[in-house]
């Protein structure tokens, strides 16, 4: 059978992931990996699930917390998140919100729901890889969104027309970003809402990190600014992504989508015909943890979480040769660094594996036009205490001797 044969065309666009392959390393022992952005499981509040789980699957409400269940998600779970989106200066209803399966989901979802072929799409270069990799199967073009520049709204659409469709959304994380953790400054997102007003297209903004912060003031959310001036959510056009996996637990693939009706109304849909609905058992658990221990967890995430992003920062500042930079985070979980120009963080990858058994991510990934040869991720979520020092001691010495 000829495989290649019968695939569809947008088979060609969708590439393995840099970073599921290189959680693989974090099987070897002898390797520092500063891969995997993912959250440290010695923090998981078990034992909060272990309650849950038990509470959840006692007579009365293990019926419903294994069987079948709404596409929008958990009711309780869904109220719960209402209030908490107010409390970020959100206010909405659960009719708002619609669970979906990790916010990966959410961002295919919306993918669907938004693009067509030749359609596009406006993002940060660098942006988070995972959203490239879910909008590629919708064949869309891409075009670079800076939120501190001029380029104006006649200049998007006019290469957009060129390139056979229209813009149809700005995706963007605005706090501690994924890869580089910069968040965007308010000026900056008035600007993305000023521009997505013009083009009179949608913002999707992805809220994966932001409940991490360790340092300086928080920045409305841009629906929260979107709602302040327009009064209601249902007249907005940013649609909200959050997600559990960084907060709570990532196993359970549990995030949301915050939007207008109409939005969460055709997203239904899309979940009816994929899955059904995501696990009514994870999310009844979810629910009973967010509800008695999540503010008291984020604060000790947030403390354990800024120790292991100083001490990398002091790290990098001792270690690493001239010509490098690096971004200084206020939160999340993730370091970019810039390497001089002419090295390329893949080969850099392949020597430091070999030589001195540490890991990252290579940059060029998180660009659309695969380029950012020179640049590379860092993570210090997993990572505490003497680890990260031997760790990106290693690092600076290839990138010694590779200058």
């Amino acid at each position: 059978m000829q495989w290649e044969q019968i695939l569809a065309p947008r088979m060609a666009r969708m590439k393995a992931s840099e970073i599921r392959e290189l959680l693989k390393l974090l099987d070897q022992p002898d390797i520092i990996s500063f891969a995997g952005g993912i959250p440290d499981p010695r923090m998981f509040p078990v034992a909060a699930f272990q309650e849950a789980m038990a509470r959840v699957l006692q007579p009365g409400s293990a019926d419903a917390a294994l069987q079948y269940s709404v596409s929008e998600g958990s009711a309780q779970l869904r109220r719960w998140l209402a209030e908490h989106m107010a409390g970020i200066g959100i206010p909405c209803e659960a009719d708002n919100i619609l669970i979906t399966s990790g916010s990966q989901q959410a961002l295919d979802y919306l993918g669907k729901l938004m693009i067509g072929t030749g359609d596009t799409v406006l993002v940060n270069w660098p942006t988070y890889m995972g959203a490239l990799g879910a909008f590629n199967a919708y064949e869309p073009k891409y075009d670079r969104l800076d939120p501190g520049s001029n380029r104006s709204a006649e200049d998007f659409a006019a290469v957009a027309a060129a390139n056979g469709g229209k813009v149809k959304f700005a995706y963007l994380s605005v706090d501690f970003a994924n890869p580089t953790g910069e968040t965007i400054d308010r000026a900056g997102r008035e600007r993305v809402l000023q521009l997505a007003e013009e083009l009179d297209i949608a913002i999707v903004e992805d809220a994966a990190y932001q409940a991490l912060r360790y340092d300086g003031e928080p920045v409305e959310p841009i629906l929260a600014m979107e709602i302040a001036r327009k009064g209601s959510i249902e007249d907005c056009r940013t649609i909200y992504s959050g997600s559990f996996s960084k907060t709570l637990a990532p196993g359970l693939r549990i995030g949301w989508v915050c939007a207008a009706r109409p939005v969460i109304n055709k997203l239904v849909l899309m979940k009816q015909a994929a899955d059904l609905h995501s696990p009514t058992l994870n999310q009844m658990a979810v629910a009973d943890v967010a509800a008695r221990v999540f503010d008291d967890h984020v604060a000790g995430l947030r403390e354990a979480y800024r120790g292991r992003r100083d001490r990398m920062l002091a790290a990098l500042e001792r270690e690493m040769p001239e010509g490098v930079r690096w971004t200084k985070p206020e939160g999340g979980m993730f370091v970019w660094i810039t390497l001089p120009k002419g090295m390329d963080g893949a080969e850099l990858l392949a020597q430091a594996i070999k030589t001195e058994r540490v890991a990252f991510v290579p940059g060029r990934a998180f660009y659309a036009d695969g380029s950012g040869e020179n640049t590379i991720r860092l993570s210090f979520s997993l990572n505490d205490g003497p680890a990260v020092d031997e760790g990106i001691a290693r690092l600076a010495r290839v990138i010694k001797a590779a200058a």
